[in-house]
């Protein structure tokens, strides 16, 4: 009998959010008012917990010196956190903080996720994880969506692929690893248009506002 696999929900959300001048996990999702700050509930990263909840066992946000900003809404939302104690190592950093503690909770896998990427819509999280189970089963290290030729977020991670992170320094570079591992990687097509997409700036924040306003209307 095939033991189910117990997923962790990873957000990586320690970044300053220099370029965009406020916390990019605090800005206003859905985008009923994009630019703004929002109450507990209506953030990217309010958002990103609830999508992941219903097909992951647990979620785990990493915070940094954003942490006391973060915690309520991340309380309201029944995740946990993990601080990340040297953010401006880079975003590799945080993953491995993250990893580290979905270990440490008990999870072989992880779902993972920048906090300014979007969420995907339920039927696409629900099938990368179904999909996910099948490539584990097969010998495969994780899957990742795919749109358009254009490979997004989440990264459903096994426990080889955790581990190929974990091993690597600080500095190092997850794409890279990724892409070392490509041949275990399983690419699954998805309709979301909004799989790749992430934001830096006030600029790029509006227009991806603009188009999931016109998607969601």
């Amino acid at each position: 009998m095939i033991r189910k696999l117990k997923v962790c929900g990873v957000i990586l959300a320690a970044g300053e959010s220099s370029r965009m001048g406020r916390d990019k996990a605090l800005l206003a999702w859905p985008p009923a008012t994009a630019g703004t700050d929002a109450a507990p509930g209506g953030t990217l990263l309010s958002a990103a917990i609830q999508a992941l909840k219903p097909v992951t066992d647990a979620v785990v946000v990493v915070a940094g010196k954003n942490a006391d900003n973060l915690a309520p809404v991340i309380q309201a939302c029944g995740a946990s956190m993990a601080r990340n104690p040297a953010p401006e190592r880079g975003q590799f950093s945080s993953l491995q903080v993250g990893l580290s503690e979905a270990l440490a909770i008990g999870c072989d896998a992880a779902m993972i996720t920048p906090v300014d990427c979007p969420p995907l819509s339920a039927a696409t999280l629900e099938r990368l994880r179904a999909e996910f189970e099948q490539a584990i089963a097969g010998g495969r290290w994780g899957v990742a969506p795919e749109n358009n030729g254009r490979h997004g977020h989440p990264l459903v991670a096994g426990r080889a692929l955790m581990d190929a992170f974990l091993q690597a320094p600080a500095a190092g570079n997850a794409r890279e690893i990724k892409h070392a591992h490509d041949n275990l990687i399983d690419s699954i097509p998805v309709p979301d248009a909004l799989v790749s997409v992430d934001v830096n700036t006030p600029e790029e924040f509006a227009a991806l506002a603009e188009r999931a306003q016109k998607r969601i209307g």
